[in-house]
């Protein structure tokens, strides 16, 4: 009785934020946190950077089947089948979450609040009125229909529903679902699909964006354009490495399929849930602490999903080119993590005036760097991932750059890694930069890491190996203070702002790390030509005594 009573209390006054607090309150709260954590797509207490999960060679052929029954079906438009299959993937991860929830609610005995799908009668639209049971909204009810029965009813009822979710409200994902369209042209392709659906495991948290960036990959425009995702693993790595709070406002001007985003949700759900339970909290949560731009609509659309699968049901995900005269957001962020796209060019009359200000170049990756220390507010802090051109071009733009990172900024970090890291849709060697925007220098020592293994193969199989450096690397970015006496010859050292100043802001590592020689003897001329000798004497006696054998 006492538990029961306990828990009613505190639904009660749920909203109140200031409760005072002992140890039951406190497990019933993070019990209860739990079940909205997972209602969010979060399934456990596992930290960002234990999930490395990527999208396996069983699920390749899942959804390889799942393409070419679209495509056979006479959808022939590569973008168009990817967006038809996350939609239907979207349908069915609302519902799986719902369920996840709704078991843990009842094993819990509390009710289950802000339902996706409600009990009782949906009503679609008004004018004409438009209506259907809820449970008909939901994957594991009409994925039983007969095929036919199924396609009216996702046309007529399920696809209408989930571009009004939201409560009606302004919010990203209704802005870029407005005018999306549900193309799939028969019964039987709709079933045979949503079988191949069914068969695939769903329980990893950003499914959609593994398979998002797996078809990606089936189209030849995504190597030229740079659509592809960051891998997540790295993803995590940087997010544990800038530890993103309640505090900050955070934004990636090149968001893709929102990893970023989706990846510091999921850190702050797992640090910071007694935060979360204040209602301000929870409010800035869904609706103020993230923003993405993006100029692919179908890439806000695969974002606004994500991240609308994941609780935060109003980010600031907005269409526009971060690098244009149009974006005026200046000193507004307290921490960006991006990978911008490089190797591409932008038409110079389309940058903003004060980007090249600071570096006259028309190289994405040089503008994005200096786009960061425009939009980060003095205090906020940045990890971007850049190639390896702008930690050495000796272009004026790339010195310039580099002098405003290591001279008006804070640099505090560059982590090197190994060139098979976006295998296999490039191979380009590439680094992580961390700086914090002072507008007033503070660079002193800048602590470099030479990552030779990221948990993965660095061919294109990009198979899950033993060697792994991202633990070491977090553990050691976060207790710097340790690495000071640390040698050349080790994986990460400091290395001095003057001694950079020296060598025109080169920041590749190889630069300022040293090799251990080992001397090797070798065998003198005379010793070898002896060896021989005896070698050729050897190989004609074995001819000889073989010659005699075979009667030769």
């Amino acid at each position: 009785m006492r538990r029961k009573r306990k828990r009613k209390h505190l639904r009660q006054d749920r909203e109140g934020a200031n409760l005072p607090f002992d140890a039951d309150d406190l497990k019933l709260y993070e019990r209860e946190f739990q079940i909205v954590s997972i209602c969010c797509g979060r399934e456990n207490t596992k930290t960002a950077l234990e999930d490395f999960d990527m999208i396996t060679g069983e699920m390749k052929n899942k959804v390889d089947s799942i393409w070419d029954t679209i495509w056979t079906g006479g959808i022939t438009s590569p973008i168009t089948v990817l967006e038809q299959i996350t939609y239907l993937m979207f349908m069915k991860l609302l519902d799986d979450n719902q369920l996840k929830a709704e078991a843990n609610a009842s094993l819990l005995g509390v009710p289950l609040e802000n339902k996706v799908f409600q009990d009782g009668t949906c009503v679609i639209s008004e004018n004409p009125r438009v209506e259907t049971e809820y449970k008909n909204l939901r994957w594991n009810i009409f994925h039983n229909f007969e095929p036919g029965e199924m396609l009216t009813n996702i046309q007529t009822y399920v696809f209408p529903f989930i571009k009004t979710i939201g409560d009606g409200k302004d919010t990203a994902f209704s802005r870029y679902m407005k005018d999306t369209v549900f193309l799939i042209p028969t019964a039987k392709v709709l079933a045979k699909v949503v079988d191949g659906i069914d068969a695939m495991d769903m329980n990893n948290k950003d499914i959609m964006g593994d398979v998002y960036e797996y078809l990606l990959g089936k189209i030849a425009a995504a190597g030229e354009n740079g659509q592809f995702r960051t891998p997540r693993h790295i993803i995590n790595m940087m997010v544990e490495l800038m530890q993103p709070t309640l505090k900050d406002s955070i934004l990636d001007p090149a968001m893709g399929s929102a990893g970023f985003l989706l990846s510091s949700a999921s850190y702050i759900s797992e640090h910071q849930k007694k935060e979360l339970m204040k209602t301000e909290n929870m409010r800035y949560f869904k609706s103020g602490l993230f923003s993405g731009f993006d100029t692919d609509q179908s890439m806000l659309r695969i974002g606004a999903m994500n991240m609308m699968l994941h609780g935060v049901e109003d980010p600031h995900i907005t269409y526009q080119d971060s690098l244009s005269g149009e974006n005026t957001e200046r000193d507004q962020y307290s921490l960006i993590m991006a990978n911008p796209p490089f190797t591409g060019s932008v038409f110079q009359e389309e940058i903003s005036k004060d980007l090249l200000g600071l570096c006259k170049t028309r190289k994405t990756e040089l503008l994005f760097v200096a786009l960061f220390t425009k939009m980060l507010k003095v205090g906020g802090r940045c990890a971007c991932i850049v190639p390896d051109g702008v930690l050495f071009g000796s272009s004026k733009a790339h010195r310039a750059i580099r002098h405003e990172l290591v001279e008006n900024q804070q640099l505090q970090a560059v982590i090197s890694m190994p060139s098979g890291v976006f295998k296999p849709y490039a191979g380009v060697s590439t680094a992580i930069l961390i700086f914090t925007k002072t507008n007033a220098g503070g660079t002193e020592n800048v602590w470099f890491y030479d990552m030779k293994a990221d948990g993965y193969s660095l061919d294109d199989k990009r198979s899950e190996i033993k060697e792994n450096d991202i633990p070491d690397i977090i553990a050691r970015f976060h207790n710097r203070e340790t690495e000071t006496d640390r040698e050349r010859t080790e994986q990460s050292f400091f290395v001095p702002k003057q001694e950079i100043v020296d060598n025109g802001y080169d920041l590749t590592i190889n630069k300022y790390k040293k090799v251990d020689y080992v001397a090797v003897e070798y065998p003198s001329t005379q010793e070898i030509m002896t060896n021989l000798r005896e070698l050729e004497m050897q190989i004609g006696q074995t001819m000889d005594e073989l010659e005699k054998l075979l009667g030769l």
